[in-house]
């Protein structure tokens, strides 16, 4: 059985040790880490964490102060950085990568960019509107377009061989940001909690 939240994990090398130490903190925070990326060389690294909230996936400001409090002490004793190094936590954005099973699936119907780490039929690259995942395949769903078809094709792309996936800003894709906003909005004040 697929587990749907098992996160994709492409980092390499120092990125990929540091996603490895940092990853259960978050967790434990009540947050899921997406990626990790290192900017910059020895004179002058920034650490990019981007993570989502459990629940909804979002991340706001105090969220990304909660990681940044509950992961530097562990890079501090981990210490898998030689030189000084800037941390930097954010939230994914629209055009966020999708890393996990269940990425496919709540962001079925949405325009992605898939990039294969090996050629299915001389093609590493596809573009096209989301189906969702398929469990017992192991595979994204994706219409694409495909020479000698006049209209997009369902395809499968094995989620193993994934590179790197991301949603395309579309007007559907800030539709649905704007509308999650307000049902967010309205929940807070729902619970008590204002927007000032």
């Amino acid at each position: 059985m697929v587990d749907m939240n098992k996160r994709l994990a492409n980092e390499n090398g120092l990125a990929k040790t540091i996603a490895e130490i940092i990853e259960p903190v978050i967790e434990d925070a009540g947050y899921q880490l997406v990626r990790v990326r290192i900017i910059g060389d020895e004179d002058g690294l920034t650490v990019q964490i981007m993570a989502e909230n459990l629940t909804d996936g979002t991340l706001g400001v105090d969220d990304c102060a909660k990681i940044s409090r509950a992961i530097s002490p562990v890079l501090e004793v981990e210490d898998p950085i030689a030189n000084e190094y800037r941390l930097e936590v954010s939230s994914p954005g629209m055009s966020r990568p999708l890393v996990r099973p269940i990425d496919f699936d709540r962001n079925a119907g949405m325009e992605a960019k898939v990039e294969l780490a090996n050629m299915i039929d001389g093609r590493k690259r596809f573009r096209g509107k989301l189906e969702g995942f398929d469990v017992e395949e192991n595979e994204i769903r994706i219409f694409v377009e495909v020479e000698g078809f006049s209209e997009p094709q369902l395809i499968g792309l094995d989620f193993n061989n994934i590179e790197e996936a991301r949603l395309v800003i579309t007007d559907a894709l800030l539709n649905a940001g704007k509308k999650a906003q307000k049902a967010r909005a309205k929940n807070n004040v729902k619970d008590g909690e204002t927007n000032d």
